[in-house]
């Protein structure tokens, strides 16, 4: 079978969402739902392809928004519940958030006291973040319990707090782990916040279960939030983005010239910092359809983004056959942290949005223009 992402009619480049395969991951999370009787919603951090959120929304009950904007997404493109979470909210950010959501999580105590008064009177389900010290990220930038973190309330600041009116716990630390990195991230929580959990009517968990992933054991994930909410009484969420969207679809590029320099260098329509930045943050190395490691088929050559910036370069790869200007380069699993994450530096084209349908077919949802481009700056 011919590879579908070499259509003409998919323009290069472009982000490639494949319907049959989002589908897939929504109802495995169905079934956690299902068995656990724990609550999954979205977090738009890390997937807000909206065209794709009447699917969404049959196996998902809501979305988690870090921001108005997000909120507002989730209101309006979503519906459902909308929970919210932020390191910090101004007053005017409460005004606008309090008619949006349903939950909304602080990060401290003073933020909390500071906008109490409007969270009570406005009937939103209050909840603070804590953190638990454990950590279970890979990567520091991504660890939300790293040392000096900014993220979440300590349990030794916890001691004598008046955390009436406080109906939830948020805990975030980790980033695409399994569910044995949650059992060690609850037995922690459990330590440190136990006697708190009995007095609360949700525990939220945050992102990073990656169940989507395969050999993930989902069984066993169940059998946590199971015993989570029968020994405190509690409604267990979680609020993945990256398993939401994991393997559902490339981004598609192509080759726009070869220059040489210490051997072969394939200049492509795309950039590493502007379209998947995680690939040079991280860092990590992206997988391509038909390509290996450096000298594992015959031609082999440094693939490079179509930007200014001298470390746009995403590695070197190596191809059976020789890359000529005009070919497809395809990056696997590019939906999730990738649209929501890119920019328009250096004015370089961003790729178009579609989505593969289950039918074959292919549905051109977004092209960007000059106008959106000149509409960010002023």
């Amino acid at each position: 079978m011919s590879n579908p992402f070499h259509n003409p009619s998919i323009p290069s480049p472009c982000y490639v969402c494949e319907e049959s395969k989002l589908e897939a991951n929504l109802a495995l999370m169905g079934h956690v739902q299902k068995e656990s009787g724990a609550r999954i919603i979205l977090a738009l951090k890390g997937f807000s392809m909206w065209s794709t959120f009447p699917l969404v929304s049959r196996y998902l009950p809501g979305c988690t928004a870090s921001s108005v904007w997000e909120a507002k997404l989730a209101k309006h493109e979503f519906g459902g519940e909308v929970h919210a979470y932020s390191p910090a909210y101004k007053a005017a950010d409460m005004d606008e958030l309090l008619p949006l959501v349903d939950h909304i999580s602080f990060n401290s105590l003073t933020q909390w006291q500071q906008h109490k008064e409007k969270v009570l009177a406005s009937g939103v389900s209050a909840g603070l973040r804590v953190n638990p010290q454990h950590r279970e990220a890979d990567t520091e930038l991504y660890d939300p319990s790293a040392p000096g973190s900014r993220l979440g309330v300590l349990a030794a600041d916890l001691h004598d707090a008046d955390l009436t009116g406080i109906e939830g716990l948020h805990v975030h630390n980790l980033c695409e782990c399994d569910s044995y990195a949650l059992q060690r991230t609850l037995a922690a929580v459990e330590e440190k916040f136990g006697h708190l959990l009995h007095q609360m009517k949700w525990l939220n968990l945050g992102g990073g279960h990656l169940m989507t992933r395969d050999g993930y054991d989902v069984n066993h994930l169940i059998g946590q939030l199971k015993r989570l909410q029968s020994t405190y009484d509690l409604q267990v969420i979680l609020e993945p983005g990256s398993a939401v969207a994991w393997q559902t679809g490339p981004l598609v590029s192509e080759v726009v010239d070869i220059v040489h320099n210490e051997g072969p260098i394939a200049i492509l329509d795309i950039s590493a910092t502007a379209h998947m930045p995680d690939v040079l943050e991280m860092p990590y190395r992206p997988v391509i359809t038909d390509a290996g490691e450096a000298h594992e088929h015959a031609f082999n050559y440094k693939l490079g983004g179509n930007s200014c910036l001298a470390g746009d370069v995403i590695g070197i790869y190596s191809f059976t056959d020789a890359l000529k200007p005009g070919d497809r380069v395809i990056f696997e699993d590019m939906i999730h942290y990738t649209m929501v994450k890119t920019t328009f530096f250096n004015g370089v084209e961003h790729p178009a949005i579609g989505i593969l349908k289950k039918d074959g077919s292919f549905e051109l949802v977004k092209q960007f223009s000059y106008e959106e481009f000149r509409a960010r700056l002023s």
